[in-house]
């Protein structure tokens, strides 16, 4: 479904806080259609509409529309010159926004 770069896995881990899954989700906004999200969630907040993913150390959950525009993605971190954060490498975009954080499928 998604997958992790080692340096995302280790950023999660140093961010995670105890007992917390990592919600990722997609949002209409953004000028170009659609944004990622992510927060941290107490693990009682997993709903049966929810994809679990067990990653090892941590849970990832995605609701189900979500899923739709996340399948085969690859999350990574980067911490380079230019900025650091979290980025998603889709397959399923077609375009994405000059700034990077909208997405159209």
């Amino acid at each position: 479904m998604i997958s992790l770069t080692e340096k995302a896995k280790n950023e999660i881990l140093r961010l995670i806080p105890a007992n917390n899954v990592l919600r990722i989700y997609v949002i209409g906004a953004g000028c170009n259609g659609y944004s990622y999200k992510m927060e941290f969630l107490q693990e009682s907040v997993i709903k049966s509409d929810y994809n679990v993913f067990d990653m090892g150390f941590f849970k990832i959950i995605i609701d189900r529309r979500s899923t739709i525009f996340l399948k085969g993605t690859i999350l990574d971190f980067t911490d380079g010159l230019t900025g650091q954060g979290f980025t998603f490498n889709n397959p399923n975009s077609k375009s994405s926004c000059g700034c990077g954080q909208s997405f159209s499928t």
